[in-house]
């Protein structure tokens, strides 16, 4: 496996990580730990989809990773305000 493949994987496997510790009640889908693995995950998902040229998943990816990010940017937000 290349650079590219092992960017892609570990996207993947973050993103996947994230959907099993949700549906196995682990973490809730506003837990900042669900929203980084996506964020980081997509975005990995994303360049790796870049390096490839492969349109479908840069389209994908690179909305789910800027979904997942403006998410992160609202819970560090609203997590700042409390205190």
């Amino acid at each position: 496996m290349n650079l590219t493949d092992w960017l892609g994987f570990m996207g993947v496997a973050l993103i996947l990580l994230a959907y099993i510790l949700n549906v196995t009640n682990t973490i809730s889908n506003s837990h900042i730990a669900f929203i980084l693995l996506n964020c980081i995950g997509a975005t990995m998902a994303c360049y790796a989809s870049v390096l490839l040229n492969y349109w479908p998943f840069i389209i994908l990816e690179g909305v789910w990773a800027l979904v997942s990010l403006v998410a992160l940017l609202k819970t560090l937000t609203n997590t700042t305000n409390i205190s």
